[in-house]
């Protein structure tokens, strides 16, 4: 079988080294891909928003599989192109990837549906949203209703930076279109957690918790990023509760959108805040996290491919997916001045020696080939992820392999996991 992977990042780097692992997997594609995909795949340079491109290159290449990493392809209708053409694809159709497409979609569904989250309100109008500001008060959250490549939330510590992002958002047009509508929600606290279901549109499966870091730098402070690194277990979110959780934030979406005749398959990821009340739904994501996704497929035991094709065929209830009791880590290396300006075409060195280390993989996400060179393309260059017989082994290990990667004008965060350990001790 020949599968076509979208994306260009670490998580597509990640799963395609893991659907590589099933026999009947013979090649794989990546559009566009990246230096680490090449090595697992051929990549092609197709981008993850051209639609008709994508559609075009899997009839052409008779895949037997598409497989979205991101959500921009899901939410502009890469399921419903694809099986227009009879081509299975693992991801949700564009109605249902509106959960991650539109936070105000997201938080009316979870209204409707009766899943915690916070206390909000869309608004369409500028002024409207300035006063309901300044009726709730700081601290307060204002989102942009559409997909700001995960820079349109912010939370506001004043009235005043409220009033600001509004402005920037529907006045400024600082994010297009997506920040005509926002949506304003009371600012919670407490710690996050990850947690991902693989769903056929009526059963999930539950992948391990896991928790994401999103601050760029120590002590989560610095600008929000895409990630700059993930671990798996996370203790705020311990095994016991993973069923529960799943009667909480999965089930009822799960039942809500069936209802209305656009059942969920793929990858649904509920982004959680741990308050003094429990947990409550912060976001919904319609694809794997990254870098969540790679600690995840670390300690993922059962075939993926297997895995995906349930989901597509509404058969999940007959593969029993399990993960290693392993822990795994994942720090990120970065550029330096990401999520900013960084530079560009640094070579990497030390792949190898990392690659090698026992229950290590560097998974590559702002990468390309020069030659036979390895080279820096973007902002999160790799996410190095280790596993461990537990989380201070897993971190230890990750960190070690990190000791052995070079490349000019890099950083990373030294305390990925120190919220876990915390926990532990």
């Amino acid at each position: 079988m020949k599968i076509l992977v979208v994306g260009s990042g670490g998580r597509e780097h990640a799963l395609c080294w893991k659907l590589a692992q099933n026999p009947k997997v013979e090649s794989i594609l990546c559009a566009p891909g990246n230096g680490g995909t090449a090595q697992v795949g051929v990549n092609v340079a197709v981008k993850d928003d051209d639609i008709p491109a994508l559609v075009a290159l899997a009839r052409d290449e008779e895949v037997g599989l598409v497989v979205a990493g991101p959500e921009l392809p899901l939410v502009l209708g890469l399921e419903n192109a694809l099986r227009q053409e009879g081509i299975p694809c693992f991801g949700p159709n564009a109605f249902a990837a509106n959960l991650e497409g539109s936070k105000a979609f997201s938080k009316n569904v979870m209204a409707d549906a009766g899943v915690p989250t916070a206390p909000f309100r869309v608004c369409d109008d500028y002024e409207e949203a300035v006063a309901f500001i300044r009726e709730k008060g700081a601290p307060i959250v204002v989102k942009a209703d559409g997909l700001a490549a995960g820079k349109g939330v912010i939370v506001a510590k004043s009235e005043e930076e409220a009033v600001e992002a509004v402005h920037q958002m529907m006045v400024k047009k600082a994010f297009g279109s997506a920040g005509e509508r926002v949506v304003i929600e009371e600012a919670l606290s407490g710690e996050e957690a990850s947690f991902l279901c693989f769903c056929d549109g009526k059963n999930y499966a539950m992948l391990p918790s896991s928790q994401d870091h999103k601050a760029a730098y120590e002590g989560d402070t610095g600008p929000n990023t895409g990630g700059m690194g993930a671990y798996s277990p996370a203790p705020i979110l311990p095994k016991e509760q993973y069923e529960e959780t799943a009667e909480l934030c999965i089930k009822p979406i799960l039942r809500h959108l069936a209802a209305k005749g656009e059942p969920f398959k793929g990858v649904l990821y509920a982004g959680l805040m741990y308050t003094e009340n429990g947990p409550s739904v912060l976001e919904y994501n319609v694809r794997f996290g990254d870098p969540e996704c790679q600690p995840l497929l670390m300690r993922l035991e059962t075939d993926l491919l297997e895995i995906m094709f349930a989901c597509i065929d509404g058969k999940l209830d007959q593969v029993d997916v399990t993960s290693s009791p392993q822990t795994a880590c994942g720090v990120v290396m970065a550029a330096e001045g990401y999520p900013g300006s960084y530079p560009k075409g640094m070579e990497i060195t030390g792949l190898d020696e990392a690659d090698a280390m026992e229950g290590v993989k560097v998974f590559q996400a702002g990468t390309r080939t020069d030659g036979d060179k390895i080279v820096t393309s973007g902002g999160r260059v790799l996410c190095v992820t280790a596993l461990g017989d537990d989380l201070a082994a897993a971190r230890e290990r990750a960190y070690q392999a990190v000791e052995k990667i070079h490349f000019d004008n890099s950083y990373y965060r030294r305390d990925i996991a120190d919220k876990g350990l915390k926990r532990l001790s």
